[in-house]
């Protein structure tokens, strides 16, 4: 898949210019978790271009930190320690108190935590670009109450222009068990 196949209501992430750590999440949108004996062999990539191929072995293994490292590697970030933990995400960049385009958001998932990225919000939900949604790359909406955490990418020249919110109509499924 490819953002040619983003649904409508996200056409406009085509046209934006950054930031970085967004569009290499949007490359890989559509990337598909193998359910069963096999694995995606390029998730498990992912994993082996981090160096955490030892303890990330099979794509059943909860994913979404994994997608959020890769983009912040290729993007020019260091991921965060431990960054199959979602709830570590919590530690990187620059806290911030209110959501914009490409900050790392993560939420409580009972006693785990589920990471991605903004890319937008209605009244009640973020718009997360992430992995594991529903097993695969995607967006998804996920309730408000349940951040725990808003960061940004800690700038190396200075901040992107386009870093704003984004308010979208609030249509689709909500999430309450990414997976």
């Amino acid at each position: 898949m490819t953002t040619n196949q983003l649904d409508s209501t996200y056409k406009y992430l085509k046209k934006e210019p950054s930031p970085r750590i967004l569009l290499e999440g949007l490359k890989l949108y559509g990337v598909k978790e193998i359910t069963g004996k096999q694995h995606n062999k390029e998730i498990l990539d992912w994993a082996k271009e981090l160096n955490i191929s030892k303890i990330y072995t099979e794509d059943e293994i909860p994913w979404c930190g994994l997608f959020v490292a890769i983009c912040a590697k290729r993007a020019g970030y260091a991921p965060v320690t431990n960054p199959l933990w979602a709830r570590n995400w919590s530690q990187f960049g620059v806290k911030q108190t209110k959501a914009m385009l490409g900050d790392i958001l993560v939420f409580s998932r009972g006693n785990s935590g589920h990471v991605g990225i903004y890319v937008g919000e209605d009244g009640v939900c973020y718009h997360v670009l992430g992995g594991n949604q529903s097993n695969m790359v995607n967006i998804t909406r996920i309730e408000k109450s349940r951040c725990i955490s808003i960061n940004r990418c800690n700038w190396q020249i200075g901040q992107p222009f386009n870093i704003r919110p984004i308010y979208l109509t609030a249509k689709g499924e909500i999430s309450s068990n990414e997976a």
